[in-house]
């Protein structure tokens, strides 16, 4: 009993869930920037096929 009572007070003065949770917001901010940038990529890129889709000629003159 004694022990299990050491493992739990050691626990709650132990920093490393408080680390964690900070690694992992620190994740999910850049996970967000991360989408939120290929997404604007993505636009600008269907753009630039797009154009170039308007300015290849097709081949249909052979």
């Amino acid at each position: 009993m004694f022990a299990r009572l050491e493992r739990v007070k050691r626990f709650l003065r132990s920093e490393d869930g408080p680390t964690a949770v900070e690694y992992a917001i620190l994740i999910a901010v850049i996970c967000v920037a991360v989408i939120g940038a290929m997404s604007s990529f993505g636009v600008h890129m269907e753009a630039i096929y797009t154009n170039i889709d308007s300015t290849v000629p097709t081949g249909a003159g052979s």
